[in-house]
């Protein structure tokens, strides 16, 4: 069990590099003279990525919760 915690935690330390080039890259690609069409895809772009993680945990947390307290 030890060993899967750490394991984690270097995952997430890891990870977490990768998050802040692509960060960087999207700015990058905004304040190059992109028109404003192209923002608002980026921006459309990032709510999609980011609402697809809380659809997937509430699926499965709503699976979980009626797999629990079926009557």
């Amino acid at each position: 069990m030890k060993s899967i915690k750490i394991l984690l935690v270097c995952s997430f330390l890891i990870g977490s590099q990768f998050l802040t080039a692509q960060c960087s890259m999207c700015r990058a690609v905004l304040e190059s003279g992109a028109d404003a069409k192209m923002a608002e895809q980026l921006n459309d772009g990032i709510v999609y990525l980011m609402m697809m993680p809380y659809l997937l945990v509430g699926t499965i947390g709503f699976i979980v919760y009626r797999k629990f307290y079926k009557k």
